[in-house]
């Protein structure tokens, strides 16, 4: 039997192989640092490569009214507009503004759900990027009775 640290070196270094030898999914390794460690709205959605985002009634938010804890909020984005590149969640008070980025292509249903920590009641934004360029949004207020993030 083969042991937990083994299992992992051995993983390790397939997934170093296949990398290396261009097998491996390049966006596996896509990930937007700026994005995520954007600190409000603005940024966040600039590092994204969006600078207007305009509101839709084609992009739906699905959050609670109140949240009875801020460490595990639900939400999810969808919509039903062709063309979508990317799916984004975003909370406006949280330390880190950008909640979760879904990559999103026409053979994927553009209907994507996850939780989220939130520290504080905020606004809560689902945008749909394009792949033109263009964003659209749907913003919801979230009540958060006690907090998630680190407090």
């Amino acid at each position: 039997m083969q042991s937990r640290r083994e299992t992992l070196k051995q993983s390790a270094l397939l997934a170093s192989l296949l990398a290396g030898t261009g097998l491996f999914p390049g966006y596996a390794f896509a990930f937007n640092a700026a994005a995520f460690e954007a600190k409000n709205l603005a940024d966040a959605l600039k590092a994204l490569g969006v600078s207007a985002p305009q509101a839709s009634k084609d992009v739906t938010l699905t959050a609670p009214d109140i949240a009875e804890n801020g460490a595990v909020v639900p939400m999810g984005a969808a919509t039903t507009l062709a063309g979508v590149k990317q799916l984004v969640l975003l909370v406006e008070k949280n330390p880190n503004a950008l909640v979760a980025v879904f990559n999103v292509s026409d053979s994927v249903d553009a209907n994507m759900t996850t939780r989220a920590k939130m520290g504080q009641s905020s606004d809560v934004y689902a945008v749909a990027i394009m792949n033109d360029g263009k964003a659209f949004f749907a913003k919801k207020e979230v009540k958060v009775t006690l907090g998630g993030c680190g407090g």
